[in-house]
């Protein structure tokens, strides 16, 4: 007598692990920290070096390139963290994030990192990764000034087109230092250097304000030097 075997559909229910949900997700937030510690840090770098406009020191290709770095590398440093399941003495849910601290700013530093120091004509170099860091820095640095240079040539000639060097060159700098008020006193020196250098050089007025404005707007930036010209109005105006 045949046998005949009757199958019940049956419905699976799916539970989610959440234990491993949690875990992923914990892994994923860390990592995305992580990747921003490492790029605030570089970004930082970045922009301190181009007080004028400070922005337009991170919209360029080397400049990305040089955040992408640090921010990859915190990241891989975290990674090696839970490769070797290193917890630096922390327990429970405080292991993530001591891992996160711990690695971000460990690759920070380790690409700020000289092995030796090698004397390459007048000047020590550093060898090791900050090697790399520095050759990615001078590269982004390069391409934010092709940039900036275009920007900077138009501002200048337009903030200080009226101005006349001879009648500006000690209210101008002074005003916008006033307004600033925390401007360091070695960077107040080195202005004073080079405005007594415009007034020595052999240069037309015309471009002893342009050498002028150039110098503010880097240690004020635009909006300053725009505002100062406008409170000095016509005391600093060129007559002819």
């Amino acid at each position: 007598m045949p046998t005949y075997f009757l199958a019940r559909s049956q419905e699976i229910e799916w539970i989610p692990d959440r234990g491993r949900t949690a875990e992923a997700v914990q892994s994923f937030l860390g990592l995305l920290v992580s990747f921003v510690l490492g790029t605030l840090v570089a970004v930082a770098e970045l922009i301190s070096r181009y007080r004028d406009r400070p922005l337009a020191a991170i919209q360029t290709p080397g400049a990305v390139l040089y955040l992408a770095l640090n921010g990859i590398a915190s990241v891989s440093a975290l990674w090696i963290t839970h490769l070797f399941n290193l917890t630096f003495g922390a327990t429970g849910t405080a292991v993530e994030p001591t891992r996160v601290l711990i690695a971000s700013f460990a690759a920070i530093a380790f690409f700020r990192t000289s092995l030796f120091v090698t004397h390459v004509g007048d000047s020590d170099v550093g060898i090791g990764p900050s090697t790399v860091l520095m050759t990615l820095l001078k590269a982004a640095d390069r391409s934010v000034d092709r940039k900036r240079a275009i920007r900077r040539s138009t501002e200048v000639a337009e903030l200080m087109d009226s101005v006349s060097f001879e009648k500006a060159h000690l209210s101008l700098p002074t005003l916008c230092l006033t307004l600033l008020q925390n401007v360091p006193a070695e960077e107040q020196e080195r202005l004073g250097v080079d405005i007594r250098a415009f007034h020595a050089a052999a240069m037309s007025d015309r471009q002893r304000s342009l050498a002028l404005g150039l110098k503010l707007m880097y240690l004020a930036g635009p909006d300053v030097l725009r505002a100062a010209i406008l409170a000095l109005g016509d005391e600093i105006k060129r007559t002819d």
